[in-house]
């Protein structure tokens, strides 16, 4: 903190900040050292204002900060468009999944550089993040796309606190929209139990019965492999997913690479081509537009590690299920002697009749075909799972085992995917009932 300036000399103590008066500008200045550089210098900061007591009160800050360990590091300020963009391609990419990746990107390049990009990132303010977040409320999105939006910014600039680049974190204080939390209702056994006899009459049809009765996420059930089943022991190991991903270019000069795709303008009011809110126009140095390049690369379905250590699982199979594995193996070996040198011997369970990987997308496709032909009303494929686990509550499996199955890494995902049916309630009336009152 400056201290009171020497009465005899009028110059400021050793170690102190020193303020003085310039003629020049007719500003107020003052210099303050805050430890050290990079590179081994002293780190002298500099402050101006109009009047002396603006002067001293911004060192005291200065030096209240270095103590707090909150201090900028010193240099040229970022943008927030520019740490974004730094974060998102450069330093989030190291620990983190392909999935969430691409959260994060759509996050940072559809909504925030847009919304808040042009602001310094150690003079926004948490009341810019709330404005931007109401503005996109108002445009249409969904809540939970508007808290992924906040998680983003948070996560973001946290890492921007935590090396230095500004004091603290504005988004940590700014309020995100209230989400309600989606009730999901698993599949009633009656629906399962026409899904089931509906599914066995498709080509992949055990893949839904994998996950209505054993929880296998899409990616896992699309990525197993024969090697996986071991007939005699009646087990499955899930190791690998399979996942659409973004294509990269390969050119050396994706702006012009993508030249012809790049949108210019916003959409016209009452646009009826897209589904979801409009994409902004494209920046002026858009890279995007990758699956047009001829050089593409890294994209299509790719085969990646399951999601955590947990989720690689042997999961013991009922034996009607491995029944039906062993079926559709040998329904697959007919299809392969039938497409000849056209087979593409991928080594995968379910595949297309030439031996390709299923798309994610023709494979959701199909579970919508499946629940219409079955009479069941719509579902998330992802409820499937939910209804795997609620079948365990039910059936009253032990913790350890429901985790195994499930690949969940603690036992508090029951909460996410256990759910109270009426089977439940009514069982549990049941032993009240006899609880209470059979014994008078």
């Amino acid at each position: 903190m400056p201290r009171k300036r020497n009465q005899d000399t009028g110059r400021a103590p050793n170690g102190a900040g020193s303020v003085y008066y310039s003629e020049s500008d007719g500003k107020w200045h003052g210099r303050i050292t805050v430890g050290t550089r990079d590179d081994g210098k002293p780190d002298r900061r500099h402050v101006m204002y109009k009047t002396e007591r603006e002067v001293i009160s911004a060192l005291q800050k200065l030096e209240q900060w270095y103590r707090e360990g909150t201090l900028r590091k010193p240099g040229k300020p970022w943008t927030v468009e520019g740490w974004l963009r730094h974060w998102v391609e450069n330093i989030a990419p190291m620990n983190l999944r392909y999935k969430a990746l691409t959260g994060y990107r759509t996050a940072v390049y559809r909504h925030l550089v847009p919304g808040i990009g042009a602001h310094r990132i150690d003079r926004i303010q948490p009341e810019h993040f709330e404005k931007l977040y109401t503005k996109l409320i108002e445009s249409g999105l969904k809540p939970a796309t508007v808290h992924q939006v906040h998680r983003t910014a948070r996560t973001a600039l946290g890492e921007a606190e935590r090396r230095g680049h500004i004091g603290r974190n504005p988004v940590s204080v700014a309020k995100a929209p209230r989400v309600e939390e989606e009730e999901i209702e698993p599949i009633e056994p009656e629906d399962v139990q026409r899904i089931l006899k509906a599914a066995l009459h498709r080509r992949n049809g055990v893949r839904f019965v994998l996950a209505l009765a054993l929880g296998c996420r899409q990616g896992e059930a699309l990525g197993l492999r024969w090697e996986h089943f071991n007939e005699k022991n009646r087990t499955l190991r899930i190791r690998k997913a399979l996942q659409r991903q973004k294509w990269q270019h390969g050119c050396s000069d994706p702006h012009t690479c993508g030249a012809k795709y790049h949108k210019t303008k916003p959409c016209k009011d009452g646009c009826k081509r897209h589904t979801h809110p409009c994409p902004p126009p494209c920046p002026d140095d858009c890279t995007e537009h990758a699956r047009h390049c001829p050089q593409r690369h890294g994209g299509g379905l790719v085969e990646v590690d399951v999601k955590s250590k947990a989720g690689r699982r042997t999961i013991g199979l009922p034996d009607q299920l491995a029944d039906m594995l062993q079926r559709h193996r040998e329904r697959q070996e007919a299809e392969r002697q039938h497409a000849g040198s056209e087979w593409h011997n991928s080594g995968r369970i379910f595949t297309q009749p030439n031996g390709k990987a299923l798309d994610p997308r023709r494979d959701y496709a199909e579970w919508q075909e499946l629940l219409t032909e079955a009479g069941v009303p719509e579902a998330r494929l992802h409820d499937a799972r939910h209804t795997a686990a609620t079948v365990l509550l039910i059936l009253g499996i032990p913790d350890r085992a429901v985790m195994e199955i499930m690949g969940w890494s603690t036992v508090a995902m029951k909460q996410r995917y256990m759910h109270v049916t009426d089977t439940v309630r009514h069982d549990v009336a049941e032993q009240l009932n006899r609880y209470f009152w059979d014994g008078n």
